[in-house]
């Protein structure tokens, strides 16, 4: 083939490995932290939220498909808009790709940051890398794989919030942590339905350290905590407790799924990507009424 002719599918792979149903869940965390800190609307946020949108998943997505090849190709869920099997083909460009388009973003960031927005960003970075990496490969260890996989999309809010200097308070720092227990929350079920996919390609994960069945109760308890949580930032913003519930139904008839019949996950795993549209479609008019003045 010329190379007129594999640069399209080259382009489709890279583009289905960067998940671009998930760019939102990065980009968005970001410019609402920025802008809500006083960030304004400046250059920074533009660079910040292109490199969320694009870059950043292919760096974080593309490093997985590459070194979760075979664990993918035993996957009965990939090939679609959970993710495709990136063709071992391009799993070169790929690599090569993910680091070379990040790093002049990276650069601008960081040159236009200060000490802690650097230190926040290279710390979000080295889990996106640490996540999938051979050797690190921070995805097989338990409980470190569903608190580094959270960092993923909590990183680019925190580092939003460090690159507008905003200054830490109770309800800045709760609505952090309810995040981050919320992002750990939606790992660990989503592992649950990877079991036995991870388990024949001998690959760790919470899921298969606690099986199906309390990889779902894990998911039930951490999306409690960070409705719990919320309620310490105050009038108006402890409402968003209250969008935990909807995650909580959606799993709750899997809180006994064994081992054997984890794929069946999948159908809870598919309303939570329908439910995170809605859920930041509440969230922004919440940060609205926010902004606003509640």
């Amino acid at each position: 083939m010329t190379a007129g002719a594999t640069a399209p599918a080259a382009t489709r792979q890279l583009l289905g490995s960067s998940r671009p149903i998930s760019w939102i869940n990065t980009a968005y965390p970001f410019a609402a932290a920025y802008l809500l800190a006083g960030g304004g609307s400046t250059a920074e946020l533009i660079v910040g939220i292109l490199f969320f949108l694009f870059p950043y998943n292919l760096l974080m997505y593309g490093i997985n498909d590459v070194f979760d090849y075979e664990s993918d190709l035993r996957n009965p869920r990939k090939g679609g808009v959970e993710g495709i099997v990136l063709s071992d083909r391009w799993h070169r460009l790929t690599l090569w790709s993910a680091g070379l388009l990040s790093l002049p973003f990276v650069v601008i960031l960081l040159s236009a940051g200060t000490l802690v927005s650097g230190a926040v960003l290279v710390v979000v970075l080295a889990a996106v890398v640490g996540y999938s990496a051979p050797r690190i490969r921070l995805k097989e260890r338990p409980l470190l794989d569903s608190m580094t996989s959270s960092t993923h999309f909590v990183g680019p809010a925190v580092f939003g919030l460090a690159l507008a200097e905003a200054t830490p308070s109770l309800p800045v720092v709760a609505t952090m942590v309810a995040f981050f227990f919320w992002g750990m929350a939606s790992q660990a079920f989503g592992a649950a339905q990877d079991v036995i996919a991870d388990r024949e390609a001998c690959i760790g994960s919470i899921a298969t350290a606690l099986g199906a069945r309390g990889a779902v109760r894990t998911a039930m308890a951490l999306y409690a905590a960070a409705g719990l949580v919320m309620l310490l930032t105050g009038w108006p913003g402890a409402l968003a407790g209250l969008l935990v519930l909807p995650y909580l139904a959606s799993i709750l008839p899997f809180r006994s799924l064994p081992d054997e019949r984890c794929e069946e996950a999948n159908r809870g795993w598919r309303r939570f990507l329908w439910l995170n549209m809605v859920t930041g479609f509440l969230v922004t008019l919440l940060l609205i009424w926010i902004a606003r003045g509640g």
